[in-house]
């Protein structure tokens, strides 16, 4: 939608009777226990009855609605007309007209006629200066809750920055400690700092829905890339905040426990996280090397940090003796945490990962079958999963105009002949 159509959509939601107004026989009583049964409990979410306008683009922000979508709300996806969201176009692959990436995150994502929560990750003030930011929404809303997503935060010295995940990673500290030893700053394989800010602003919806339930008021939520990323900094940042100890790069290894890291094997490679003594002990016992578990030099964690290039390269040298299969078969069962280092077919042919759902499935109407990763929490009283495939440009637009905003056909073809919307018809 342009920015003028937008601006009434807005305009006309605010003014809505049930604006706001989730339908109450949706909310559980929060002081009831988690185990308490419900009347058709399957049938029902938590978010069941709560609408939000998505206006954010690329990662963090449709990370955060996708999963509000997954816990029952229904979420308007608002993008610019042509291109549509940036994601749309980060391929290859595709399949069929979609980028895989934008359907790894957009799906439960449809019009709807009322909103609860408004998600956006312009730059501070963009909303404001089209008469669409927080304070001018809560006079005719006050029960919305306005959450924005940014790169720096509302104010400050960076603020007006525009937030990307690989450069807040490396303003943040992220970077810094990702990558081999004495080795280049690596880039996480995923974009740790969007997914980490999208969590913690589903998280903050969450929790804004249950302060307005307590007040009747909905709120402003400044989440930010830097803020969720610094955060996510824990012992790290602990260590130099409390010890004044800069950080470094470790690979696959920890800075603070050996071992507890990645070895080569015969045909790959094995993590072994030997946490505390008896974890060494054990590790010895598998390796056959009973003596170390002795020496001197390696009887406590400390001293095994102290000593730590001396011991891992013996540990490496007797890795390297046979296959990960044939290491995994040996710590079966000794609670020695171990696990291979998997590339992504070997993830989804993890029975485990078939058994806990993180295979979706669903119809797209343009690019036919295809599957996404499956929502990482279960639930014992409601089913999460859902199949609403993510929507292709335009594919509602025609609806919310119609039946939301009670527009004439005539005013629809009009809008539609200036391409200030876009319409999609698909089967």
């Amino acid at each position: 939608m342009s920015g003028n159509v937008l601006i009434r959509v807005l305009s006309y939601l605010s003014r809505t009777s049930q604006f706001l107004q989730p339908s109450k026989t949706n909310y559980v009583n929060i002081r009831r226990p988690f185990t308490a049964k419900l009347q058709d409990a399957g049938q029902i979410r938590p978010l069941d009855g709560v609408t939000v306008l998505d206006l954010t683009r690329v990662l963090a922000g449709p990370f955060a609605t996708m999963i509000l979508g997954d816990l029952g709300a229904e979420v308007i996806k608002v993008e610019r007309p042509g291109p549509g969201d940036d994601t749309r176009a980060w391929g290859p692959p595709f399949v069929g007209e979609e980028s895989a990436y934008f359907l790894s995150v957009n799906r439960n994502k449809k019009l709807a006629k009322v909103c609860d929560v408004l998600v956006e990750n312009y730059l501070p003030g963009k909303l404001s200066e089209m008469g669409l930011g927080y304070e001018e929404l809560c006079e005719e809303a006050p029960r919305l809750i306005y959450c924005s997503i940014t790169g720096y935060g509302q104010t400050g010295p960076e603020s007006h920055k525009p937030g990307y995940d690989s450069i807040v990673s490396a303003v943040s500290g992220m970077m810094h400690i990702t990558g081999p030893e004495d080795g280049d700053p690596v880039r996480p394989g995923v974009a740790m700092t969007d997914l980490a800010t999208g969590l913690y602003t589903q998280g903050a919806v969450m929790a804004a829905l249950l302060q307005r339930q307590k007040t009747g008021r909905g709120l402003h939520i400044d989440c930010n890339l830097l803020s969720s990323q610094v955060a996510c900094l824990t012992h790290i940042a602990a260590n130099y905040l409390n010890a004044g100890l800069e950080a470094r790069r470790w690979g696959t290894a920890h800075g603070s426990i050996v071992p507890y890291q990645g070895f080569k094997t015969k045909d790959g490679y094995l993590v072994v996280a030997a946490g505390n003594d008896q974890q060494f002990m054990k590790v010895c016992k598998v390796l056959s090397m009973n003596g170390l578990a002795d020496s001197p030099k390696y009887k406590s964690n400390q001293l095994r940090v102290q000593h730590r290039e001396e011991l891992l390269q013996i540990l490496s040298e007797r890795f390297m003796e046979d296959t990960t299969g044939e290491w995994l078969r040996r710590f079966e069962g000794t609670g020695v945490p171990c696990g291979p280092i998997n590339n992504i077919q070997q993830v989804f042919s993890n029975p485990q990962v078939a058994h806990n759902g993180l295979i979706l499935e669903m119809d797209h109407p343009t690019s036919g079958r295809i599957a996404v990763p499956g929502p990482a929490v279960r639930f014992s009283s409601f089913e999460s999963r859902s199949t609403d495939p993510p929507p292709v440009i335009g594919q509602h637009t025609v609806q919310v105009l119609r039946d939301t905003l009670g527009y004439s056909d005539d005013v629809i073809s009009q809008l539609l002949a200036s391409r200030a919307v876009t319409q999609n018809k698909v089967q």
